[in-house]
């Protein structure tokens, strides 16, 4: 079984992710930079070749095998739930966990993470907080739909979300 983290950009998959596998004494992968060495380009020469279609194509390959491995902490793309197909996986080899934040924290980290201004194209045409809301208001219900367990990642450190999603799912993830 696989733990997987999902939500919207700047909730703190990638970083939630690595601390909770040192907790479960698990594998961290992140799916975005699996599609980079699959791919062989960033994310953002992805898009600009390939669109966001594209980019999706890449996200399902990868999330497929993904879901071969076991014992491993997997921090996915914002989008990666958008495809029934991925859904379906994600529901198959392990658990979800929605790192859930607002619009106006997801913009402040996004913001103040270089990476992110650089290797994340914007999805819509409006960009920034108000891009984010239009984002939020499509994707929340999937993420919640999704989800085995919603964290509120807006005002906890990493830590504690991490020891939060490790408390609720300990038993089951090792096996106790």
């Amino acid at each position: 079984m696989n733990l997987y983290l999902i939500g919207y950009r700047g909730s703190g998959k990638s970083t939630v992710a690595r601390i909770l596998s040192e907790l479960l004494g698990w594998a961290v992968v992140d799916s975005d930079d699996e599609i980079e060495i699959l791919a062989g380009k960033t994310i953002s020469q992805i898009f600009e070749s390939e669109q966001e279609k594209g980019f999706r194509k890449w996200e399902s390959t990868v999330i497929e095998g993904l879901a071969m491995l076991d014992q491993t902490v997997i921090a996915l793309g914002g989008g990666a739930v958008l495809a029934e197909s991925n859904r379906k996986r994600i529901a198959e080899s392990g658990k979800a966990v929605w790192l859930q934040v607002s619009a106006e924290t997801s913009h402040a980290r996004i913001t103040i993470d270089e990476n992110s201004a650089t290797q994340r194209p914007n999805l819509t045409q409006t960009g920034g907080i108000d891009e984010i809301e239009q984002m939020l208001a499509v994707r929340s219900p999937i993420y919640q739909t999704c989800a085995d367990l919603v964290v509120d990642a807006d005002s906890k450190t990493p830590s504690e979300i991490a020891a939060e999603i490790f408390d609720h799912f300990e038993a089951l993830l090792l096996g106790l």
